[in-house]
């Protein structure tokens, strides 16, 4: 199984995103576009997990303990950079409450034997991947197309003022399975862990 552990959004906050991105999803037709019923705030990818191994990440994640994070979903941006772009994201704002939340779910994981987070927690929710090259965030030689997907977008957001998407209260976060098909991932909810 495909396990991954996030954050939902709120319902209102989901459908302003959406409206941005169908807004602004003609400037960059090449890109792989992130269905709005997927949009989710990444706290952990563990990857590939045999089935036995998720009792017991569940268990682990039931003993973070963490309070409710107000997040605060605006602006935008690049991955790796906006010159390498191969990822379009919308930002988060939520102190340092959200990073300390996902280097506790780190942690708890590393334990069961998941490798430990080599780079900086960045919170994000993903809009749109270019569609060349690996789908790493490094970029790859040869890779100037997947760089241009997302020139004429940049050129255009340029002219408009930062998006503000809205603020809600996460009071919950989520094991998930990602099943990888043609039509582009389905995420399903395995375990809820409340943010007390």
């Amino acid at each position: 199984m495909r396990l991954f552990i996030a954050l939902d959004i709120d319902d209102g906050i989901r459908e302003r995103i959406t409206r941005f991105a169908e807004g602004v999803r003609g400037f960059a037709p090449d890109a792989r576009w992130v269905r709005p019923e997927s949009l989710h705030v990444t706290l952990k990818f563990i990857g590939e997990t045999p089935e036995p191994a998720v009792h017991q990440i569940k268990q682990a994640l039931g003993t973070v303990a963490s309070g409710a994070i107000e997040i605060q979903f605006r602006d935008y941006g690049f991955f790796p950079s906006a010159k390498a772009a191969r990822v379009f994201w919308v930002g988060i704002a939520a102190g340092p409450q959200v990073a300390s939340l996902a280097a506790a779910v780190d942690e708890k994981v590393a334990v069961l034997g998941v490798p430990r987070e080599e780079h900086a927690f960045s919170p994000h929710l993903t809009l749109a991947r270019a569609t060349r090259g690996s789908g790493s965030s490094r970029p790859q030689k040869g890779d100037d197309g997947a760089k241009r997907s997302f020139q004429h977008l940049q050129e255009k957001l340029a002219a408009l003022p930062a998006p503000e998407f809205g603020t809600m209260m996460a009071r919950e976060f989520f094991l998930y399975q990602s099943q990888l098909s043609p039509t582009g991932s389905k995420y399903t909810k395995l375990a809820r862990f409340a943010l007390n």
